[in-house]
């Protein structure tokens, strides 16, 4: 069972779009936890783009 790239980058993107997401909330910057939010979305697309291609 291998991994490929997307699923990597993907899951990373996802990663950091949930931290980023979680500062905006604490720190009250609504533009930074939407930009969090976008991020997180976009990451989890790319996984699961990465996840069809390994089928």
């Amino acid at each position: 069972m291998s991994i490929n790239k997307d699923q990597v980058k993907g899951r990373i993107l996802k990663s950091k779009g949930s931290v980023k997401q979680a500062v905006g909330r604490v720190t009250g910057d609504g533009k930074l936890e939407a930009s969090g939010k976008t991020q997180k979305t976009l990451g989890g697309l790319r996984a699961k783009y990465g996840d069809a291609k390994r089928r």
